[in-house]
């Protein structure tokens, strides 16, 4: 262990795997650690044993629920965008010959008490029992105006500036009512909250045309794909990549401890009384846990079932956003369902997580609108994680850290943050000139 390295990464979470992947085959000499015998770190597959451990102590799973090694139950788990960043980086990583991904049944919106499919287009707009037939031809006409903008011709604007006009006034444009520009803003743009409405509209109208193209990339019944036996697939992929590149892994480190000069400036980590020097350190907050500030917590539900969520087709794979608004609080409350069909669970069971930032300190009661969706559940787990992100100056002390995962069920903003860790450590403007970095959070 006493080499000298140009990266040292601490952590074996989806954010750092990918970071290390990357850097590897940038040419960068990589030493990739983690104090935990496993990889995935806070975002890592548990299998049913492990679940009750975590969550149960010293009780034992019941039979009926099957054999544990059949469960592959992520603690973060979130949906993957058919055309997103993180395809993207799949492709040009050629990560994907580790991985095998099935497309997500459906995506569907909760609205006025009921559960609905998203509309994603004109078409759909028109047949979606969300919206009023007046309503619907407002909706199309909205739907027609962001399928044809392109940001390059000023014929498709129609005399707007996006990067101006805020999301209210594009939308106060078409007249929408507060239920469509909900689901809209929500459901298809992705936003978490609504602030988006007073930010320029190019933003939005991005997102839209995103969720789009990837519902028409793999014709599904939704945007999403998803790894067959989940995502703790995804880690231990890019470990392979970034092994290939020649990067070094060591996992079971206890006590990795940043050292740092009298400048403050990291110069290496100490681990069992070796000591490995390096110019720069990529980790989670937890390595550092002086330079992060606490900035919320996730609330959220586990649940094992033996039926798909009702109203949603029967869909095996299913994500169900509730809008805050339709719920009375200050963010959004996701809804991610999984089954066998991903090789997640035994035959006829069904993995449901409900989730949401917490706003206070009851999650059975705060959950209690998702849970109720789910219908008659097997068993159930509630938690409450700190959310952390960064306070230092990466320029300074040469530490780049991840922020904690959020409460959304699908990975744009996870990928965002790698992104741009990834500019920060090399100075590139993206990964490669032809990824754009399209934000969703």
């Amino acid at each position: 262990m006493d080499e000298e390295y140009d990266v040292i990464v601490l952590g074996t979470g989806l954010k750092e795997c990918i970071l290390s992947g990357l850097l590897s085959v940038d040419g960068l000499k990589v030493l990739h650690m983690d104090r935990n015998d496993y990889y995935g770190g806070e975002s890592t597959s548990l299998n049913l044993i492990q679940l009750w451990k975590r969550f149960r102590g010293d009780d034992k799973p019941p039979p009926h629920l099957g054999a544990s090694r059949d469960y592959n139950i992520d603690m973060n788990p979130k949906f993957i965008m058919a055309n997103g960043n993180l395809v993207r980086v799949l492709i040009h990583t050629d990560v994907t010959k580790y991985l095998y991904f099935k497309a997500v049944d459906g995506s569907y919106v909760f609205n006025k008490g009921k559960v609905h499919k998203v509309p994603a287009n004109d078409m759909e707009a028109l047949k979606s029992p969300l919206m009023g037939l007046f309503e619907k031809r407002r909706a199309r006409k909205f739907f027609i105006y962001v399928q044809n903008y392109n940001e390059s011709d000023p014929k498709t604007h129609e005399g707007m500036d996006l990067t101006r006009v805020t999301t209210k006034e594009l939308i106060a444009k078409y007249g929408l009512d507060d239920n469509t520009i909900d689901f809209i803003g929500h459901a298809l743009a992705l936003h978490s909250d609504d602030r988006y409405l007073a930010e320029p509209a190019l933003d939005t109208v991005k997102r839209m045309k995103l969720y789009a193209e990837s519902l028409a990339r793999f014709q599904g019944g939704s945007p999403y794909i998803y790894p067959l036996y989940g995502l703790g697939e995804l880690p231990q992929a890019f470990a392979r990549l970034s092994a290939v590149y020649g990067g070094t892994y060591m996992l079971n480190k206890p006590e990795c401890k940043v050292e740092f000069d009298e400048e403050g400036k990291v110069v290496g980590v100490t681990s069992e009384g070796e000591t490995a020097k390096c110019k720069k350190v990529v980790c989670d907050p937890s390595y550092l846990p002086g330079k992060v500030r606490k900035v919320g917590r996730v609330a959220r539900a586990i649940a094992i079932m033996s039926h798909p969520i009702p109203s949603t087709d029967d869909s095996h794979s299913v994500q169900i956003i509730l809008p805050q608004k339709q719920l009375g609080r200050k963010s959004d409350m996701y809804l991610f369902c999984c089954s066998y069909t991903h090789n997640v669970a035994p035959k006829g069971k069904f993995i449901a997580f409900v989730s949401t930032e917490a706003e206070t300190d009851q999650p059975a009661i705060e959950l209690k609108p998702g849970i109720d969706l789910l219908g008659p559940v097997d068993e159930i787990f509630f938690d409450i994680y700190d959310r952390y992100e960064p306070v230092n100056e990466p320029t300074l002390d040469n530490c780049f850290i991840s922020t904690s995962y959020d409460a959304t069920t699908h990975f744009e903003s996870t990928v965002d943050d790698v992104l741009n860790m990834y500019t920060l450590i090399t100075g590139k403007v993206s990964v490669m000139p032809w990824l754009p970095l399209v934000s969703i959070s």
